[in-house]
């Protein structure tokens, strides 16, 4: 079994991410900050906006891309955020979207709103 290890941040006590066999890539938790930063953006929408931003950022280094989710999950303090999430997420698919689980669940680092997880798989080993 090979592995693949990427990192936004090398000074962080962990990956954001691990491509098993070129195939199955499994996406730490991440979360919506500025960039360069540890503060969440005034707005939902620009925290839900970085959040995809940086998830975005992964799957690309995986030669990936939001088609490839098999599974996501999104951890939230507040749930009645659901609706806002929900408009800026959807404009990251163009086809069908990936199941995913939308929890409740208590304080976040830094504060953040939400905090989102998953699993892609690319449809075969070859890079994209």
């Amino acid at each position: 079994m090979s592995r693949q290890y990427f990192s936004a941040n090398p000074k962080q006590p962990f990956s954001d991410a691990v491509l098993i066999d070129d195939r199955t890539l499994y996406l730490a938790g991440r979360i919506g900050l500025l960039p360069g930063t540890q503060q969440v953006p005034e707005t939902i929408e620009e925290e839900t906006t970085l959040l995809m931003e940086g998830l975005v950022e992964i799957l690309r280094q995986a030669h990936m891309s939001t088609a490839d989710l098999t599974y996501v999950q999104v951890f939230c303090p507040d749930v009645s955020l659901w609706e806002r999430f929900n408009a800026v997420y959807a404009g990251y698919f163009t086809g069908p979207l990936p199941p995913r689980a939308f929890v409740g669940s208590g304080a976040l680092l830094f504060g953040a709103h939400f905090e989102l997880q998953g699993i892609a798989v690319r449809e075969s080993s070859a890079q994209s």
